[in-house]
């Protein structure tokens, strides 16, 4: 039957739609921190639907929320009032950081991210944007535009004129060798290089951890460095929350929290974790920002009722059950078992993370080259085993992506890190 789907999606749907596995596998339903396929297999889900399922599988008060939403009204548009929007909004503001926040939902991560420099843009007046090497902001025309990754990149063609500033990325490129303080230095000083060289940008759209590129950050404090040189010329800092938010990071709830020594960003977008996977992507920014559009807008599916439902009651739980915690304890565990696991696996460049979002990079032995071929092999290692994780990084596909939903238990991360670390031990 897998077979047969696979036919079908390659017949009906994109050759660049990717997949991943050899034999591609059919999940089927799930609960917890676990799923199944078409075969009945069981999989101890450490990737989340891509840090989507961010507390867990098949939640009750969520699917409870969404069945009574689903009995009363799906969905009306924004053209009407809408009381879940309202509540998750007045929500969302408060716990957002920004003063006089404004929320606008979306229906994913993209558009969120493409609405932000919608605003920006319109707000100075520049069609300049400020990026971050091996940085990902989604697959939509402007999104695309901004992302400083070659592998989620498929053209060069964009409505913006886009810079790209080195920080992203600790351990690669030419300040890699220095300590915390001259490496945030350094990449302050080539920022300000490079506004003396262009037109006075917009903003700069920063994720405070890089996602897509293979979980890599800056030192703690570099955005914050970064905005007292934006700050002076009036660029807007755009903090990517898609993959960060919710508390997934352990330490803060919102990743600009660890750069926050200087304020809040001035628009931030946010999406995947807050609707358990329900389709919820958003902008907050401040008041004066967010309504500097002089024509009129709308959003057909974003904030619709049975989403902003889900939302509502994903955010409550995570709230109650102090998710944030345990995402700091579980996962602090887990790093730390993992780096007892790589130190005896040759291909293993770093273990790096925070929280429950853990990169694993792999390179040829001795060298800093890319091994996308046992990234790939890990992968299916670990799917043999009974784990699901994730894979990205800049240059190549080089480094593996462990995001589980935010109520992992001690147990479950102990036997994932069990699996992966054999996965690891196969690399040929």
């Amino acid at each position: 039957m897998t077979r047969d789907l696979l036919w079908r999606h390659r017949r009906v749907l994109p050759d660049w739609l990717a997949l991943y596995y050899e034999d591609p596998v059919e999940i089927t339903h799930g609960e917890g921190r676990h799923v199944w396929d078409a075969a009945g297999k069981r999989y101890l889900d450490f990737f989340g639907g891509i840090l989507t399922t961010m507390t867990a599988h098949a939640l009750p008060e969520v699917t409870k929320a969404v069945s009574e939403q689903a009995g009363r009204i799906v969905h009306s548009s924004t053209l009407y009032l809408n009381r879940p929007m309202v509540d998750l909004a007045e929500r969302v503001a408060q716990l957002s950081g920004i003063p006089d926040a404004r929320v606008f939902f979306t229906t994913s991560g993209t558009e969120a991210n493409d609405t932000a420099l919608l605003l920006a843009t319109t707000y100075r007046r520049s069609n300049t944007v400020l990026a971050m090497r091996n940085s990902y902001h989604g697959r939509s025309f402007g999104a695309v535009g901004v992302t400083g990754n070659r592998g989620w990149s498929p053209t060069s063609l964009s409505p913006l004129q886009t810079l790209y500033v080195h920080g992203g990325v600790r351990t690669r490129g030419p300040y890699a060798s220095l300590d915390d303080d001259a490496f945030i230095a350094a990449c302050v000083d080539d920022l300000e290089d490079l506004l003396g060289h262009t037109r006075p940008p917009a903003a700069l759209i920063a994720e405070p951890v890089q996602g897509v590129g293979g979980f890599t950050s800056p030192p703690d404090g570099l955005y914050a460095a970064f905005r007292e040189v934006l700050h002076q010329r009036g660029i807007l800092w755009i903090a990517d929350e898609v993959q960060t938010g919710w508390g997934r990071t352990g330490d803060h709830f919102w990743g600009w929290q660890a750069h926050g020594r200087n304020g809040p960003p001035d628009i931030m977008t946010f999406a995947k974790g807050i609707g358990n996977g329900m389709s919820i992507g958003g902008v907050v920014a401040r008041a004066e920002i967010m309504n500097c559009l002089d024509a009129h807008s709308i959003s057909t599916f974003g904030g619709t009722q049975i989403t902003m439902a889900a939302g509502l009651a994903n955010l409550t739980y995570l709230l109650e059950h102090d998710l944030q915690g345990n995402a700091r304890r579980v996962g602090g565990m887990l790093i730390e078992r993992l780096r007892s696991a790589a130190a005896r696996v040759e291909h293993v460049r770093e273990v790096r993370g925070r929280g429950l979002m853990i990169g694993i990079e792999l390179t040829k032995p001795g060298t800093d080259e890319a091994d996308p071929q046992a990234v790939a092999a890990v992968l299916e290692a670990a799917r043999e085993g009974g784990l699901l994780i994730g894979k990205g990084g800049g240059h190549d596909t080089s480094a593996l992506r462990i995001a589980p939903p935010l109520s992992l238990t001690v147990a479950e991360a102990e036997e994932g890190a069990a699996i992966l670390e054999r996965a690891l031990r196969s690399i040929p």
